[in-house]
């Protein structure tokens, strides 16, 4: 590498921690059991913030299929409140019509709100949350924001929110169409996923 001019980049954590709540938790169903037999069984959700224009914040929801581990939705917004998660659920049941998955949150207060609780039994999701302070029990969706940041968004500075939304849509179009996986028998995530229905 030192030859080549070539530097690593190494995620490091960013001391950024949920803001948790006491109220509308749920137990850990998932329990760390990250495989799934088909898609829509089990889905994990989560929210991560970036920057663009030296200081302006901006959050990006997902959530990820573990069957496949694609993000099947996503949405970036200027706040991190309880829209950009129902937005996120809407884009997610939209995507996959008839789907009643287990989804994984944290105990962000969003997750624990009493919205989420009823979007989320309206849609006959069941809910299941980390314990607290327990970051790998939603191990799978920290994982994507890590190969997110590290392969795409510390390599680069956003002058406007704008240019920060259409890299994260180039990225998630990567990563569910082009990224290989050796998990998923050498095959992307949507390969995998297609490979299933056909």
């Amino acid at each position: 590498m030192i030859l080549l001019g070539l530097k690593s980049f190494i995620r490091r954590s960013n001391g950024y921690s949920t803001k948790t709540s006491y109220v509308n938790i749920e137990e850990n169903i998932l329990n760390r059991e990250f495989t799934a037999d088909k898609p829509n069984q089990k889905w994990v959700t989560d929210i991560t913030h970036l920057k663009y224009s030296l200081s302006h914040k901006a959050y990006l929801s997902v959530i990820k299929d573990l069957y496949d581990g694609s993000i099947v939705a996503y949405k970036v917004g200027y706040y991190n409140d309880n829209e950009l998660v129902m937005e996120t659920i809407k884009a997610a049941l939209e995507a996959n019509p008839g789907a009643t998955p287990l989804l994984h949150s944290d105990r962000g207060s969003q997750y624990t709100s009493k919205e989420y609780r009823l979007v989320t039994t309206k849609a006959e999701i069941t809910r299941s949350m980390s314990r607290v302070g327990k970051c790998i029990d939603n191990a799978p969706v920290e994982s994507f924001f890590g190969h997110f940041k590290s392969e795409s968004y510390d390599l680069k500075q956003y002058k406007s929110f704008e240019e920060l939304v259409e890299d994260i849509d180039r990225y998630i179009q990567f990563y569910n169409e082009e990224r290989y996986q050796e998990k998923l028998n050498s095959l992307t995530p949507l390969e995998y996923r297609y490979q299933t229905v056909a």
